[in-house]
């Protein structure tokens, strides 16, 4: 099982309980389309001086107030001025386009879980607000999380070649249900919860979220019901995305981003 970032050019596997961080080799979300900046300019993505990639790609992100974006936990622990947050522009090589700010403080969410993975939130404030931008508004209600629901990923992660690289992809991942990644004998040993996560994705291997677009909103009817956290690889058949679940920390993370 992997956390969905991007690492410094290794993949570490499991030893236990706890998701891993993810590999920087060349694949995005797998087997999705491409997303224009305009249709989800709430869409960020999020750089880290450390990454080995030319974009300086780290994570994907979403912006919930005009100087705060929120991500995955797992994504936030570098130094807090090693980040920099995009935003509006699609392909992350086109420099003419978007706008970019740096990152002046990082917030982890207190009740985070490296072993569990529970709680996978984190909250960057920005040197210079995305003035003029959308935002994505939170779920508030734990009943969104529901099978059958067909809400959409965002993200720059990898593709496994099913798309360009560091460029904004979508994907329609259906909700298959809590029971569904707690019948994965994997999944529930490592910490998947009904009452923290959303199980999402194809169980025939088609299509999924993959590394670097840890952080990467989870969208259903206008709102962010989750964010991309862990999996066992990207696209393995008979494994769904696991998602961090926002209603059941909304009023925790709103308290962050007001």
């Amino acid at each position: 099982m992997m956390k969905r970032a991007v690492a410094l050019g290794l993949v570490l596997l499991l030893a236990g309980a706890g998701a891993a961080a993810a590999d920087s080799g060349k694949r995005m979300i797998v087997g999705g389309t491409l997303a224009s900046a305009t249709e989800a300019p709430w869409a960020v993505a999020i750089t880290n001086t450390d990454a080995s990639r030319a974009s300086k790609r780290w994570c994907s992100g979403v912006l919930v107030a005009p100087n705060k974006v929120l991500t995955a936990a797992h994504c936030a622990a570098r130094a807090t001025s090693s980040y920099g947050v995009i935003q509006g522009r699609a392909d992350l090589n086109d420099r003419e386009v978007g706008q970019f700010s740096k990152v002046t403080a990082l917030w982890v969410h207190p009740a985070y879980s490296g072993t569990t993975n529970h709680n996978d939130f984190a909250v960057l404030t920005l040197a210079k607000p995305m003035t003029g931008v959308p935002v994505m508004p939170l779920e508030t209600s734990a009943k969104a999380d529901r099978k059958g629901a067909v809400p959409v990923v965002y993200g720059w992660g990898d593709t496994h070649e099913t798309g360009p690289e560091d460029t904004l992809q979508k994907l329609a991942v259906p909700d298959l249900g809590d029971s569904t990644c707690l019948g994965i004998k994997g999944y529930r040993e490592n910490g998947y919860s009904a009452a923290a996560n959303v199980c999402a994705g194809y169980l025939d291997g088609r299509a999924d979220a993959c590394q670097g677009d840890s952080g990467g909103p989870l969208v259903l009817n206008g709102r962010l019901l989750a964010l991309v956290s862990w999996g066992n690889g990207c696209a393995q058949a008979g494994y769904a995305g696991v998602y961090a679940e926002v209603a059941p920390a909304a009023k925790t993370l709103m308290d962050q981003v007001r």
